[in-house]
């Protein structure tokens, strides 16, 4: 692995806008970003393509590739729900000379910073309020009423990690989150 290559780790609440920013970040060609897609164990939405938004797997075979030791991190982030990073996606990343970019749950961006140290900043990305996240749930329609229940209730503890990260961005106006964002990644990696 290249010393020089940095972690970028995006976290926070359901709906509080990670994809959207991250999907800006990797704009930014500038910045030298590949998406570390995450393998799941989850049914696939409507709107997501296998490869490009996780990767999907059954539960029994997420479990083989956990006794394979094949995780740099994983977690079972709702029940009988598992998401994890793949090793060799980070080392195949780590071998292009890319800065490699994260969207994933509070839990495993503390095993990345962990694991990377000084080489990772976590990021957690506040919801204007926790009204507003709801009804951005809602209004994306991509989950059923029981994942909505369930992804509404983790929140409360999702937000206490927080404090834990390097930085923390409240995303109430996405444009100034962007710019914020960029700024803080930006100068983050030439350091």
């Amino acid at each position: 692995m290249k010393n020089s290559n940095k972690l970028i780790v995006i976290t926070g609440t359901s709906g509080v806008g990670k994809t959207t920013l991250v999907d800006y970040l990797l704009s930014c060609s500038e910045l030298n970003l590949a998406f570390s897609i995450s393998v799941c164990s989850r049914k696939k939405r409507h709107t997501e393509r296998n490869g490009e938004n996780y990767i999907f797997i059954s539960k029994s075979d997420f479990k083989k590739k956990i006794e394979q030791d094949c995780f740099i991190e994983w977690e079972e982030v709702y029940p009988a729900q598992f998401y994890g990073t793949l090793k060799e996606s980070i080392d195949n990343f780590f071998q292009l000379g890319k800065n490699i970019l994260f969207d994933i749950d509070v839990k495993g961006a503390i095993r990345i910073k962990q694991t990377f140290h000084q080489r990772v900043s976590t990021i957690f990305i506040q919801p204007p309020s926790l009204i507003e996240v709801k009804k951005r749930l809602i209004n994306r329609e991509t989950e059923s009423e029981e994942s909505l229940k369930k992804r509404i209730k983790k929140m409360d503890s999702e937000l206490k990690y927080a404090k834990h990260m390097d930085f923390q961005l409240v995303n109430d106006d996405l444009e100034i989150t962007k710019k914020r964002l960029y700024t803080h990644v930006k100068s983050f990696l030439i350091k």
